[in-house]
Order: structure tokens, then sequence, then C-alpha cells
């Protein structure tokens, strides 16, 4: 497996057989790399919620790909409305089969509209899940709750895709914090961070709060591809 980060929540996650983006915003302003690139040949495309750093490039990505949009059913509307034809809705507690991997939807503390207002439904984290490969955590955008716990028993996933920019979801002391008290992880890709002025400009609080833990944390150049 391959994970490749573009910048705010933006992630690619390359299986056998299938390509996976997740809250493609890869217009993000620290991506200086090429879009299009980024997102060829993608199969999928999973958001966990609809704020528009997190929808991103969806509608472009589904139209040019052919990928199949995962998202709560409110999303799946509101993007089935502006263009996107191939969707599977997944909600809370839900799992979903793909053949070479498999995605579960849990919960996440935060909030979900499109810029107009429309409501778009609960906000989620989703795990990744593939016969031979690591469980990963895609937390979304959440602050810390204790219903984490749970998702680290059930799921015991190995890589964790965190928050850490403070304000809108953790900061480094509660991203942290959740790390070390909920799960077990091997592996923490923080991010969320440096996009725009109002979050922390750098992971280093985040690190310096990790300091003696388990998990390695790891901060991947954008569109660095890392092999886990």
């Amino acid at each position: 497996m391959k994970l490749t980060w573009y910048g705010h929540s933006a992630f690619r996650l390359d299986y056998a057989g299938a390509v996976i983006l997740v809250d493609p915003f890869i217009t993000n302003p620290t991506f200086k790399g090429d879009v299009q690139a980024a997102y060829r040949g993608a199969t999928h495309v999973i958001l966990t919620h609809g704020h528009s750093d997190h929808i991103g490039s969806t509608v472009e990505i589904c139209k040019e790909t052919g990928a199949l949009l995962v998202a709560n059913p409110e999303v799946c509307g509101y993007l089935g409305q502006r263009g996107v034809a191939n969707a599977s809705p997944i909600n809370h507690g839900g799992e979903l089969h793909f053949g070479g991997f498999s995605v579960g939807y849990v919960p996440a503390w935060h909030s979900s509209a499109a810029d107009d207002g429309t409501y778009l439904g609960n906000p989620g984290g989703v795990v990744f899940m593939a016969n031979g490969e690591k469980t990963v955590l895609a937390m979304g955008d959440t602050g810390i709750f204790d219903g984490m716990k749970l998702i680290g028993e059930i799921y015991q996933p190995k890589v964790g895709l965190v928050p850490i920019g403070d304000r809108f979801t953790m900061g480094a002391r509660l991203a942290a914090l959740a790390c070390t008290r909920f799960f077990d992880f091997e592996t923490v890709v923080p991010c969320h961070y440096a996009t725009f002025g109002l979050l922390d400009p750098n992971a280093d609080k985040f690190i310096a709060a990790m300091k003696g833990a388990k998990a390695k944390v790891v901060v991947p150049e954008r569109g660095e591809a890392l092999q886990l």
C-alpha cells in the first residue's frame, strides 16, 4: 500500500487494483504539484464530510475518471446534483466491501455543511481495510471524544491520519492524547494544518507532544508517496 499526502486532509491510497482519493482538496494552497496527475487512475473518492475543504475536486475527479463516490447520503445527494453520477452512500456503523479493500464509516465530532449552508449530514471518519495491509484510520475533522476508544478496539488501526491544526479540529495536545490514549498506532501522519492562517503553521507542536509515544510520527512532503 502506498500513501500520498497532498496537503490539508487530501490523501491518496494505492492498493492493488484500487486508487482511492480521500477528501481531495488537492487545489489547496500548499500543494504545488500537478493536480490531474495526483488523481490520475482514481477508482474511488471517499469523503469524511461535506465542508468544501474536504469535497475539494471531487466533482472534477469523478467526472474525469469515473471514480465511485463513497460518502454519507446527504453528501452523495448534494454532489449528485452537481454531476457525480456514480455514488455509494454509507453512514455511521456501516461497512462497504469493494473486493480488494473495505471501508468502515465511524463517528467524528465536528460539523458538516456546504458553503451555501446546505446541511450535509453528520461528519465521520473512515477506516480502510485490505488483506495483507495495515488498517488505516482517516479521522476526518474531529475533536477528541471517548468513542475513539471503541473505534480503536473494533478496528485496531495501525496507521492514523490525524488532524492537528487546532481551532476547527484537535490541536497538537489533544491530538497526541487521542493517539496515545485510544489507539495503538504504529504510524501517525498529521494533517489539516498549515493550509490557512487560522491553523497551526507546522507539525512541530504535535511532534513534541508525541515524544516518547510508541507511534512514529511521519510528516511526508506533499505529493511524496510512502510505502506502508
